[in-house]
């Protein structure tokens, strides 16, 4: 045996990271195993890349309004592939840093892909077929590993790209068919287009954004359409011909779409492929890896926390659940995640920002007659001038009984920034009362929410 640790983390995501520097903090001997970059999803190929392509989008889409404004530009031209590599340029940074930060906590960094020996025993391989070039051994271990992007078994599936490949590329072709209508989806429908690309968007159900608040869907397919998305409901791609440049997509109505790129945006799964999670006698379900509130498995001293539990996929709930774990084991602090009040937000054009429950949820829990449904629909201020573009739609909902704020929603400029305050309100169980005797700033975007009507 290499070594020995009091906690060995497989994954240096976003969760195995604050696990592994939260517990090191603690003076925790600790080891993360990693055989792709530092980082994770998040920060490789998720949400950082893709909010620097929203942002490079977004000030390409400024420029063409620029002028109503008085500002006026000669020989101006979008470099994609400039962009592009800036995006890859920053991510390698971020990787860096983040290997810095874990050797200043203490935590030992190991290049190689982790699987069970024994329930106590890790091997270490350069790749997930290969030789075992060495084994640690850990008193507790916690799986941290997060998610893949899902490609359909359809023929010629081969050809798309998945979210991950977003990134690679060195440019995008002039017409891109999107598949899926979930968040992933709909960002990436808006960042193409938004950058002059024709987007098509195959949707298999009957509306965006399921599990989101209806009024939020229906907004964002309107701004969709108007901004030249071409939206196909009701159907899926069957197969796929043709080579990169130049497919055809055949569906589910015995149609075909023609585009020069194919984007499969249908879901994430966890990854569990190599981990030996037989030989810890680890239980799976649904290809997850079910966990208690205290994120145990069913084994008592091995643990999981992130997208390979398969319940709230997102970054700060697998940062949470991480230090919370850390706290918990080796900083004498109990405690645990909060599932209940988690905000989220898709950025799309405009933002989609949402905390606590959606109007078709809070009917179904307390009663379309036991809530009430607060709504402001408006142009911003920094429309006023060109006098186009997506309008803001904000929503409260509220329980009739103490008029108690129970869900928060928002479409429009700057949603997930304003959401995250929001949230803090919501979580300290703040009424319609409260949000009406807060002074509003004017003139703004979220003073809307306290003047409700």
């Amino acid at each position: 045996m290499d070594h020995s640790y009091d906690l060995i983390v497989l994954g240096a995501g976003s969760g195995g990271l604050a696990a592994a520097k939260r517990a090191a903090s603690y003076g925790a001997k600790v080891a993360i195993v990693e055989g792709d970059r530092v980082g994770g999803t998040c920060v490789i190929r998720g949400c950082v890349p893709k909010k620097l392509l929203v942002y490079g989008a977004d000030y390409w889409k400024k420029i063409t309004i620029s002028e109503s404004f008085g500002v006026s530009y000669k020989d101006v031209h979008l470099n994609m592939e400039h962009l592009l590599v800036n995006v890859r340029e920053e991510v390698d940074r971020l990787n860096l840093l983040h290997i810095d930060l874990l050797k200043k906590s203490g935590v030992d960094l190991i290049d190689g892909w982790g699987s069970f020996s024994d329930p106590k025993s890790i091997n270490i391989s350069r790749d997930l077929t290969g030789a075992i070039e060495r084994r640690i051994e850990g008193n507790q271990i916690l799986i941290a590993v997060g998610g893949r992007p899902r490609r359909p078994s359809i023929p010629g599936s081969e050809l798309g790209w998945v979210s991950d490949d977003m990134f690679l590329q060195k440019s995008f072709p002039k017409h891109v068919l999107v598949v899926g209508a979930g968040f992933i989806a709909c960002e990436f429908a808006c960042i193409l287009n938004s950058l002059g690309i024709q987007v098509t968007q195959l949707i298999r159900g009957s509306r965006l954004l399921r599990g989101f608040d209806k009024d939020l869907a229906t907004a964002l397919e309107v701004n969709l359409k108007s901004n030249g998305v071409r939206i196909v409901f009701g159907h899926s791609p069957i197969a796929i011909s043709g080579s990169p440049g130049d497919l055809k997509v055949s569906t589910s109505d015995n149609d075909f779409i023609a585009c020069e790129a194919l984007l499969f945006a249908t879901g994430r799964s966890p990854f569990l492929d190599g981990l030996r999670l037989d030989l810890a006698a680890v239980r799976t379900e649904n290809n997850r890896i079910p966990v208690d509130l205290d994120q145990c498995t069913n084994v008592p001293h091995i643990f999981a926390v992130g997208d390979v539990t398969d319940r709230v996929n997102l970054t700060p709930v697998a940062i949470e659940e991480g230090r919370a774990f850390a706290d918990s084991n080796y900083g004498k602090l109990k405690r645990r995640c909060n599932h209940d009040l988690v905000g989220k937000a898709v950025f799309t054009e405009p933002e989609i920002a949402s905390v606590g429950f959606s109007e078709e949820k809070a009917i179904k829990v307390f009663g379309e007659e036991n809530i009430k449904i607060y709504t402001s629909c408006f142009r911003p201020s920094s429309q006023a001038l060109h006098k186009q573009g997506p309008r803001c739609f904000l929503k409260l909902i509220t329980r009739s009984e103490n008029q108690k704020v129970i869900g928060c929603h928002m479409v429009g400029e700057c949603a997930a920034e304003i959401i995250q305050m929001a949230s803090i309100s919501i979580g300290m169980g703040a009424t319609k009362i409260d949000f009406d005797k807060t002074m509003a700033i004017h003139p703004t975007i979220a003073e809307e929410f306290v003047t409700m009507r």
